[in-house]
């Protein structure tokens, strides 16, 4: 019924979480993922805060800072895309360059987590939740750098976990398991949009004051409506071009491959031939992807990003 239905996430996030009187959802996230206890103390405009012109494969960044002045980037990533990992590098780095000064000391370089809810396969790992952050470790001795007590509390110099960035990837559609924990709960909520009645989890209590789909008025509730619509359409779009291509290119690319291999008359030539073909089996899938989206008027930028193909490739197709 409507009156428990509630805002998914990822519109919220771009809508309603960054009023300043609901930043305790988003707190409640922050606090049950990361080990420390988060205080949002604002919300910062950063490129992708901005609304997309083609709401089918937007993305939503938030832009946070912490109560000590660190910054927490929340990023929810709908439509696949080929060199996510190193967007993610790039987007905290530039978090970096961008909230320092030509000249300042060095010490004025806050640690930046990066906190990325994806919605496609990204990666073959089984988990639903990865954590990444940079240790140096020693390499005869396995042991871990870090300060020593005199720098910590005489010099003020900060251990290399307080320092370098921490990345979460957040790969909502392998959760299927039962919530038990907060986390879980948060989870499954990023995933079906559901809440328990009864949830004692940090921010999603809040969630079901101030996201209920109910209190949406008729113009919101019908670009709300419009978003999932489109965004099923995506999904749509994407698993059938991807079934498409993988059957076509693998079959054609594997037959081609082992004709070659047989031809050179030797095993490592059926070897060699089996990779080329499943090389081939990818662009080919790539392709058809590509098609796909050009088909329902995808831009050309938007279908590169998320093919790995080039401008020209797409274009010219």
């Amino acid at each position: 019924m409507e009156r428990d239905k509630y805002i998914r996430f990822d519109w919220a996030a771009k809508r309603i979480l960054r009023d300043k009187a609901n930043f305790d959802v988003l707190e409640g996230l922050l606090n049950v993922l990361l080990p420390e206890k988060v205080k949002i103390d604002e919300i910062l405009e950063s490129e992708g805060n901005q609304n997309s012109e083609f709401e089918k494969m937007n993305r939503v960044d938030i832009m946070a800072r912490n109560d000590r002045g660190e910054y927490i980037i929340v990023e929810i990533q709908q439509a696949r895309e080929i060199h996510y990992l190193e967007r993610i590098l790039f987007g905290v780095s530039k978090v970096i360059m961008d909230n320092i000064n030509i000249g300042d000391p060095y010490e004025k370089v806050k640690k930046v987590y990066s906190i990325n809810i994806v919605y496609f396969p990204l990666g073959s790992g089984s988990d639903y939740l990865y954590h990444g952050e940079t240790q140096f470790v020693g390499v005869h001795t396995q042991d871990i750098l870090d300060v020593t007590e005199y720098e910590s509390k005489t010099l003020q110099m900060r251990a290399p976990k307080d320092v370098f960035p921490e990345y979460y990837i957040i790969r909502v559609n392998e959760f299927n398991d039962v919530a038990k924990t907060p986390l879980e709960e948060w989870i499954a909520y990023l995933k079906t949009g559901k809440i328990n009645d009864d949830t004692k989890t940090p921010g999603l209590q809040e969630a079901r004051r101030k996201l209920l789909y109910i209190t949406m008025d008729e113009k919101e509730r019908r670009a709300y409506d419009n978003h999932l619509h489109n965004q099923v359409i995506q999904d749509d779009v994407l698993d059938t071009a991807r079934k498409e291509g993988r059957a076509e290119g693998r079959a054609e690319g594997r037959a081609e491959g082992i004709v070659e291999g047989r031809a050179e008359g030797r095993a490592e030539g059926i070897a060699e031939g089996l990779q080329q073909g499943e090389e081939m089996g990818k662009a080919k899938e790539a392709l058809a992807i590509a098609r796909k989206l050009k088909a329902v008027g995808i831009d050309i930028a938007t279908i590169a990003q998320s093919t790995g193909l080039t401008k020209e490739q797409v274009a010219a197709l």
